[in-house]
């Protein structure tokens, strides 16, 4: 799918080489609402491994995969009606929604758990950048080195970090607040972060 004609023709561009590196196996960085992201495909493990080297994770530290809707995210999950709802009621947003994962979602994106986190970002080029690489998923987590701050503006992304991927998609500054990661089907908020008095209302109330 082409990438947003809402874009100006540079981070157009930017889309759609970045989109052409994931399904190369490469990784990539990309603005989200909330702090830049490392993007790699969700769905390969040599990718997914490629994203925990490159940020020196922990292989017991699950990633998150993002889709562009939450109907492209239901190819790889299986929520109940309940998290389902979750879903539509706060996504695209600044929130990751642990689920049930489905059979194409690798042991190496899930650290081997049954369950991962979806994001569906609310922000115009990282749509365009998962809307480009489907229908192929997206890694989503912060584009630092593990224990290292996240980034808000690309101009502070790790030397290092920087030279392993194939592109930076440049959307400015971001926010900085981080998503807030919930289970709705456990009722359980794992991190605060954006939205959490209304998630915990809805949560406390359906």
């Amino acid at each position: 799918m082409p990438a947003d004609d809402a874009l100006d023709s540079t981070l157009r561009d930017a889309v759609v080489s970045a989109a052409s590196a994931v399904h190369e196996g490469e990784a990539v960085v990309y603005p989200t609402e909330t702090v830049y992201g490392l993007g790699a495909d969700a769905l390969s493990t040599a990718a997914v491994e490629r994203v925990f080297e490159i940020k020196g994770r922990d292989r017991d530290k699950p990633l998150s995969l993002a889709a562009p809707s939450v109907d492209a995210a239901l190819e790889y999950v299986r929520p109940t009606e309940r998290e389902e709802r979750f879903m539509r009621a706060f996504l695209p947003g600044p929130v990751t929604v642990v689920v049930e994962r489905g059979d194409s979602v690798p042991d190496a994106l899930t650290a081997g758990r049954d369950r991962v986190g979806v994001r569906v970002p609310d922000h115009p080029v990282a749509l365009a950048l998962l809307r480009e690489a489907a229908p192929t998923p997206v890694t989503a987590t912060s584009a630092n080195l593990s224990g290292a701050p996240s980034v808000t503006d690309p101009a502070d992304l790790d030397p290092s970090l920087r030279e392993r991927v194939a592109a930076v998609v440049d959307g400015g500054v971001t926010p900085g607040t981080e998503s807030t990661v919930v289970d709705p089907g456990a009722g359980v908020i794992h991190r605060r972060g954006a939205l959490g008095d209304e998630i915990r209302e809805w949560l406390a109330s359906n």
